[in-house]
């Protein structure tokens, strides 16, 4: 019999979910997919499964979305490439670069410069990243 039918499926959805919350706490930390099906109290396969249909990635490719999410806000701040490389949980400087230009189509470098450009923009003239229909109906143009 399988484990589904063993048991009500909000059960199964709540362990998924404690996994998710897991990876969200200890993105920075390293991570493998034992430690993340334990924490679910899953074996490896039926979690993945279990988390891809819940989801719609893997908990690899989860962990990698939230560590990248988290390098961008880090970079956004200011921080140096190297300082959020490893803050967010990367051993290799190149190994997350690469990915990150995989996933956001610019180096981290080139995002962080064009993220803070844009902060400045907004700071010097906050009236042109309004959209204008906005602006017009509150007076402001």
């Amino acid at each position: 019999m399988q484990a589904d039918a063993l048991y009500p499926k909000m059960y199964l959805y709540r362990r998924v979910v404690q996994a998710k919350l897991f990876i969200d706490t200890h993105y920075h930390q390293p991570l493998n997919l034992d430690d993340i099906a334990d924490e679910a109290y899953f074996s490896k396969f039926h979690f993945i499964r279990l988390f891809k249909s819940t989801y719609g990635k893997t908990p690899h490719q989860y962990l990698i979305a939230v560590r990248i999410t988290n390098a961008q806000r880090l970079l956004k701040s200011g921080m140096p490439v190297t300082d959020a490389c490893y803050t967010i949980g990367f051993d290799s400087l190149s190994s997350f670069s690469a990915l990150f230009k995989r996933l956001v189509k610019q180096s981290p470098s080139a995002w962080q410069q064009a993220e803070l450009k844009r902060d400045a923009e907004i700071k010097k003239a906050p009236l042109n990243f309004i959209p204008n229909c906005f602006a017009e109906m509150n007076g402001w143009v």
